[in-house]
């Protein structure tokens, strides 16, 4: 350890202001000069920088989130099978969520995905207003409807401290509600989920870790839940198609795997028997 402080010193002891800065802002000035300045790390602030690094990995990766279904959207010109009312609820709880957190005071590092997400929710809104033939007055209407609730969540003397936790408990609702359309269509027809698993998770520990807020944390824990749900049902219907794809694949029907080895021997075929008759 000696070796390696004594190596790395002098370049740590000599970075750019800029990276300082940046640096001190996530980690902190006490634990920044104990793991950057002095690289002698401690427990706490070993915890500490696995919390930020998880929260900015989940921020690096959110602009990736919804892109897929939007350009799903723009390519297939065509709405169907989307839930505007999930959106809808998903953008609302996340716009909440954004402004407690933000009015609380609490690091971007615990939130900062929030923003990047709701706002692909309402590109994702805005075109399913658009493909479903809704028109230019019912989409700037939506807007300006988001955008004036925005601004009254965060000005505190239009939203109170005591109203924007009722808001923020309430978002916690809206967010399970928001996941109910994807679970029943996830039953129907299977989906990818690990990723939200994944963050969900990471965010409880980065909650627990900077925030302590249980507000907050209990909105997380209860998404895990639901993203848990999600992806057991992707397991499911994974092995559920490597059952059809073996099946296929031995030039069996799918139809007899699925309805189990009872109804396969109640189908067989009876052979010749030996038992004299009279």
């Amino acid at each position: 350890m000696e070796l390696l402080r004594s190596t790395l010193t002098p370049i740590t002891h000599n970075l750019p202001l800029p990276i300082q800065r940046i640096l001190i802002s996530l980690l902190g000035p006490s634990c920044y000069t104990t793991l950057v300045h002095d690289i002698a790390p401690t427990s706490p602030c070993v915890s500490l920088l696995v919390s930020k690094a998880l929260g900015v990995g989940i921020i690096a990766a959110s602009p990736l989130v919804k892109l897929d279904q939007i350009r799903i959207l723009i390519n297939s010109q065509s709405a169907v099978g989307v839930s505007l009312l999930a959106y809808v609820l998903e953008t609302v709880a996340y716009g909440i969520g954004l402004a407690y957190n933000a009015r609380r005071g609490n690091p971007i590092s615990t939130y900062g995905e929030t923003a990047l997400i709701a706002a692909q929710n309402v590109v994702i809104a805005v075109l399913v207003l658009r493909y479903e033939g809704r028109g230019g007055a019912v989409t700037g209407a939506f807007l300006a409807g988001l955008l004036t609730a925005a601004w009254a969540i965060a000005d505190e003397r239009v939203v109170g401290e005591g109203a924007l936790t009722g808001l923020q408990l309430g978002a916690n609702v809206l967010g399970v509600v928001s996941k109910a359309p994807q679970i029943w269509t996830v039953w129907r027809e299977g989906g990818r989920v690990f990723m939200y698993l994944a963050g969900s998770l990471a965010r409880i520990f980065t909650t627990m870790r900077e925030v302590g807020d249980k507000l907050i944390l209990y909105g997380f824990v209860a998404g895990f839940l639901l993203n848990a749900v999600l992806a057991i049902q992707m397991v499911y219907y994974w092995n559920g198609a490597t059952k059809i794809a073996k099946a296929v694949e031995k030039g069996k029907q799918p139809e007899k795997i699925a309805k189990g080895s009872s109804t396969a021997t109640a189908n067989k075929p009876k052979g010749p028997t030996t038992r004299r008759r009279g």
